[in-house]
């Protein structure tokens, strides 16, 4: 995933490697450490992930509101539809008849 190689050509910066703690021999206290600062990495994430969550939902939450809306309004525009219908069939019988209808 990431290169072991430090940002700068010259540079003496260490990085970070993945070690086994158990087989590392670390004391109690780097362990207590170790999982405190696990501990806060997780909850930032969870912070940023709990907001990405929270605007995916509104986001899903505004679509099934849209849809449901305008479903409502189409429902509505039938009965105008049904009303035409009802006057074409009244001017149909008051039509005269010819051999095309």
């Amino acid at each position: 995933m990431a290169d072991k190689t430090p940002t700068e050509p010259g540079s003496k910066a260490p990085f970070a490697t993945r070690i086994d703690p158990i087989k590392a021999g670390l004391s109690l206290e780097q362990m207590h450490f170790i999982k405190q600062v696990e501990m806060d990495q997780w909850k930032k994430k969870t912070v940023r992930l709990r907001g990405r969550n929270a605007v995916t939902g509104l986001a899903i939450g505004a679509l099934v509101l849209g849809i449901y809306g305008y479903t409502f309004y189409s429902v509505s525009q039938e009965t105008v539809v049904e009303e035409l219908d009802e006057e074409a069939r009244r001017a149909r019988a008051r039509g005269t008849k010819t051999d095309a209808n």
